[in-house]
């Protein structure tokens, strides 16, 4: 059996639509990093996206753990021009595109972005990647909300509608143990 424990990176404060910009992260809760840190399994291999945020949570809950090489496949949705803009400036600018982006995500995409059957696609692709060149391992895996829906909505077998209920907080683990016939997620959005 393949583990997959997803970890969402420490927060970057941004109140606008954060994809593949570089923001760091806060990771000045050291207590909580270290609870993290101490849930996860001790004989996992960690990655991560190449984006900052991941790199730094990463390197912060690494300890004597393997770490392979980060990987470009694992960023967060491309939002394109919405990048580091409100809510409210893309309704301003989009609104019909904006709300059918989240209320029916799909092939929905922002202008220069990518549409969530495009961010589903590119993260299955490195996920089972993963797998294939780690099976059995526990595989743990620091990234971004959009990604951590990915493998939610591919183990529940749910519509990306239905994916998009869940909350993924910042540094909280989702894991998914993975066999040759079934994914299972227990628990979604656990913060140790």
């Amino acid at each position: 059996m393949t583990e997959l424990h997803l970890v969402r990176h420490g927060p970057t404060h941004a109140k606008t639509m954060v994809g593949w910009s570089d923001l760091p992260a806060d990771l000045s809760d050291t207590a909580q990093v270290a609870r993290l840190a101490d849930h996860l399994p001790t004989d996992g291999i960690v990655i991560s996206s190449d984006l900052q945020r991941c790199v730094a949570t990463a390197d912060a809950i690494q300890r004597d753990r393997h770490r392979l090489a980060h990987d470009a496949a694992l960023r967060e949705i491309h939002f394109g021009d919405w990048e580091l803009k409100s809510f409210a400036e893309i309704e301003a600018a989009d609104p019909d595109r904006i709300r059918a982006y989240w209320e029916t995500p799909g092939d929905v995409r922002p202008p220069n972005g990518e549409s969530w059957n495009e961010v589903t696609s590119r993260v299955d692709g490195a996920i089972d990647r993963l797998i294939d060149t780690h099976r059995g391992a526990k595989l743990i895996v620091v990234v971004h909300f959009g990604v951590i829906l990915t493998q939610i909505q591919r183990a529940e077998q749910l519509t990306a509608e239905e994916v998009f209920a869940h909350r993924i907080d910042n540094l909280s683990v989702t894991s998914i143990k993975i066999d040759d016939t079934s994914w299972t997620a227990n628990p979604i959005n656990h913060i140790p």
